[in-house]
């Protein structure tokens, strides 16, 4: 990267669309911490970034929240709400958005941002299809500007050393691999009640599995095929489309031919008072050696009376997020959920400010080429997250068993059905 020496004050100004949850957990921490402290790099110096605008359906967190924290912890911003907040917020001059709604309502509020010229950062799973996916990767060529997702647990210590041992040799060929995630009744019956309605816990959450598995043992196989079941009856009527778990299979293929299998089992239908809260677990098989991981069994394990399991979790997980009292005395909440974020503005920054404007054209490619993030590098796991809600709403109209199969002769993404003979193809192009 070449260095240059700023002559003025640079400013990045930031859209949130989606107030929720993961907003409080992770957006609203580096926006506090930006407001603080601009970023810094050689190339760019100093970036002021600010959250300028919010859209939402109801306005009614945003609201509380500017109103307790404007000009405070938090710039001054603007609220949007009802159906016309994203058109609002792209008119309101900000420089990029950050799409964190529920993942049935990304495509829309990317499109509208890509469509503005607007970089966009939108939570997993990207979208749900590849035709959307390739509508986005399209707009952001058009306009030049960055279309990133966020995988935050590729940040993650544990896997950030999986990887390096990976790249380095040391573990050699994946042969097969188990995941799970599990989250308690009341993110399924409390904070996601208002769009959980034919939704599953896979969609959600399995995608950070599917990015692990595919950027830290690729680039050099391919997928092969997909299959999933799963269980009904707790968050929705057992003869429904909403699913309380979910197992899902992926197959890839080997250049030597061999397959690797992965099963990734999620659900939001745990114990409240289970002591994981969200356990988390992986474990990895090579032809040389075994990698297990595990958040509980890692971290700390902690009891305090009248506060715990509620207020406070048994396992927490420090590495994802958490408040300090630094040793120097300072005040800060940080760790990879934050991580992310930050370095998505990072590279914002590099593309607008890294150097002279003729050159911002080859700055923008070299962002684009960080395939941890960027849309261009997500085909895999939006194919498998298509693939995944077909089978399952074949399940939930009785016809479960379904495979689909990964650039075949049919076509992309093709689902056959148990005793059919004519498959459907659910995308014609090579994913």
């Amino acid at each position: 990267m070449q260095t240059t020496a700023p002559t003025a004050s640079r400013h990045l100004r930031a859209g949130m669309v989606g107030f929720g949850m993961i907003f409080d957990e992770t957006y609203r921490p580096f926006f506090e911490a930006a407001f603080r402290l601009p970023l810094f790099s050689p190339e760019t110096g100093p970036v002021h970034v600010a959250l300028s605008a919010a859209a939402s359906r109801t306005g009614t967190r945003a609201e509380r929240y500017r109103q307790s924290a404007s000009g405070k912890t938090i710039s001054p911003f603007r609220n949007f709400a009802g159906p016309d907040a994203i058109g609002e917020l792209l008119a309101a001059g900000v420089d990029a958005v950050c799409v964190a709604t529920p993942d049935d309502r990304h495509f829309e509020a990317a499109r509208a941002a890509l469509t503005a010229g607007k970089h966009v950062l939108i939570e997993k799973p990207s979208v749900l299809d590849l035709t959307q996916l390739d509508a986005l990767t399209r707009l952001a060529e058009t306009h030049g500007v960055l279309a990133k997702v966020v995988y935050h647990k590729l940040a993650d210590p544990d896997h950030k050393k999986l990887r390096t041992l990976v790249a380095d040799g040391v573990l050699h060929h994946v042969n097969n691999g188990y995941c799970s995630l599990l989250e308690p009744k009341s993110i399924s019956s409390g904070q996601f009640a208002e769009w959980i309605v034919g939704r599953n816990p896979a969609t959600y959450v399995a995608v950070h599995y599917l990015k692990l598995i595919d950027f830290t043992f690729g680039p050099d196989w391919s997928l092969d095929r997909v299959s999933a079941t799963g269980q009904r009856g707790l968050v929705g009527p057992a003869g429904g489309p909403t699913w309380d778990s979910v197992q899902l299979q992926l197959v890839y293929r080997h250049p030597d031919q061999r397959e690797a299998a992965f099963d990734i089992h999620t659900s939001w239908v745990t114990p409240d008072n289970f002591p994981g809260y969200v356990e988390q677990e992986v474990q990895f098989r090579f032809d040389n050696a075994v990698w297990s991981a595990h958040q509980r069994k890692r971290g700390v394990e902690l009891t305090v009376e009248n506060r715990t399991p509620g207020e406070l979790k048994n396992t927490p997980n420090y590495h994802y997020n958490s408040t300090f009292l630094e040793p120097w005395g300072e005040r800060s909440q940080r760790g990879y959920g934050v991580e992310v974020i930050e370095r998505f503005f990072k590279e914002v920054a590099f593309v607008e400010f890294g150097g002279p404007p003729d050159q911002k054209p080859d700055r923008l490619k070299r962002m684009r080429a960080l395939t941890y993030n960027d849309l261009s590098a997500d085909r895999n796991c939006v194919a498998v997250v298509q693939a995944l809600e077909a089978i399952l709403r074949r399940a939930a109209d009785g016809i479960p068993g379904c495979v689909v199969r990964v650039n075949g002769p049919q076509g992309g993404l093709t689902l056959f059905e148990p005793g059919n003979a004519s498959p459907l193809v659910l995308y014609p192009g090579r994913v």
